[in-house]
């Protein structure tokens, strides 16, 4: 343990300190004094504070000492400067780089991404010394299940964390010239998210048994297809009663307001006459706010998680329906829609599609369920014109 000691001769006060295996004893020319043993002990807790914190230099310290050849002979050799940066310090530069494109929402995802998954796993690894071996066991070990926690990471999940990981690694090779350990690993096989729109009927028994003060809103969710970001970021500015249109420009994401989710997503929504007279209602009846549409008690825009855990759920039980997301609402949406007869392309602007590919591929099988006609309507096209299938 270091201490102040006296010489037995003289009284002069040393050092005595452990230093990379040596006891190290210096001597100084002070007396065995109170005040010069506060002084010297002031000068060793500052010597073991830099020994542990790796930056203790002997010759600061003690120019002249003996024992500095003896510490310079046995100093292993400086480690050369890695060919290419940590994985910590070019994640870091990337996201500088990066974050201009991006909206604040998804800057957050990423860095969150790096901090809890990439940089504790990866930080300390050149980066042209990751392999894909250490790549697939760190993805393998993201779907096992881990002490403390509900269950393993969805694929989907585990894709999201990839594809940050995926596009430092690229762009570092690109700058360092080294090959990319990810060529020809694919991304995970996401089953395709459930679709479980509501009837006609349900949607008038959610209606039936939600509260009072959120009725107008699960209208607007229903009848307009507006997505959980863009409802509750609506704005009465950009309600055009006139023209019995909603225009989306802005969403609110995390409590902040942000652009559309995608360049298609920014368009006019066309008012069915519930939807019309929903808003009319909240119109006549808001006090709390003249920005937003919708909003809490205090006039600030709805939390959807509140709402979901508060109204959305608790309404879905009182009406005795299937447990499901709100997102449903924009489903329901699309295959009223399709349900009724409109031209498919309308709905695909209605919806901020750019095409109709998507309505076909994941709507068209739930409209005869709402309808219930399979294939009536040709029945009575064929009818009417007089066409003998005899």
């Amino acid at each position: 343990m270091a201490s102040i000691r006296a010489r037995s001769n003289g009284g002069n006060l040393f050092f005595d300190f452990q230093y990379q295996g040596f006891r190290c004893r210096e001597q100084t020319l002070l007396k065995d004094t109170a005040t010069n043993r506060k002084k010297l002990e002031r000068v060793l807790a500052k010597i073991e504070k830099s020994i542990l914190n790796g930056t203790f230099e002997y010759r600061e310290y003690f120019p002249n000492s003996n024992m500095i050849k003896k510490l310079e002979a046995v100093q292993p050799e400086a480690e050369p400067e890695p060919d290419t940066p940590l994985f910590k310090d070019f994640a870091k530069e990337w996201l500088q780089e990066n974050e201009v494109r991006w909206k604040d929402s998804y800057r957050k995802i990423i860095e969150g991404t790096l901090e809890k998954y990439l940089i504790p796993e990866f930080g300390k690894k050149e980066v042209s010394n990751i392999t894909k071996s250490q790549v697939l066991k760190f993805r393998a070990s993201l779907a096992k299940v881990k002490r403390g926690t509900q269950r393993a990471l969805s694929n989907d999940r585990i894709n999201h964390i990839m594809t940050p990981l995926r596009m430092i690694l690229e762009d570092a090779a690109d700058r360092y010239e080294f090959s990319m350990p990810l060529n020809g690993v694919k991304a995970l096989k996401v089953d395709k998210t459930d679709v479980e729109p509501f009837s006609l009927e349900e949607v008038q028994k959610f209606l039936a048994k939600v509260r009072s003060d959120f009725r107008d809103y699960y209208i607007v969710r229903f009848f307009s297809g507006l997505r959980t970001a863009e409802v509750d970021g609506l704005q009465w500015k950009y309600v055009d009663f006139t023209n019995r249109r909603i225009l989306v420009r802005e969403t609110i994401v995390q409590g902040q307001m942000t652009t559309t989710k995608t360049p298609e997503s920014r368009r006019e929504v066309e008012m069915s006459t519930p939807v019309f007279e929903a808003l009319k209602r909240q119109q006549k009846a808001s006090k709390t706010s003249r920005t937003f549409v919708f909003t809490n008690a205090r006039g600030k825009p709805l939390e959807h998680r509140n709402v979901t855990q508060r109204v959305w759920y608790p309404t879905l039980e009182k009406a005795l329906l299937k447990r499901r997301r709100p997102y449903q609402t924009r489903h329901t949406a699309a295959t009223l829609w399709m349900a009724s007869g409109e031209n498919p392309e309308w709905i695909a602007r209605q919806m901020g599609h750019t095409t109709t590919r998507m309505l076909f591929t994941i709507y068209s099988s739930y409209v005869p369920n709402i309808t219930r006609q399979d294939g009536s309507a040709m029945d009575r096209l064929l009818t009417s014109e007089g066409f003998d299938h005899a």
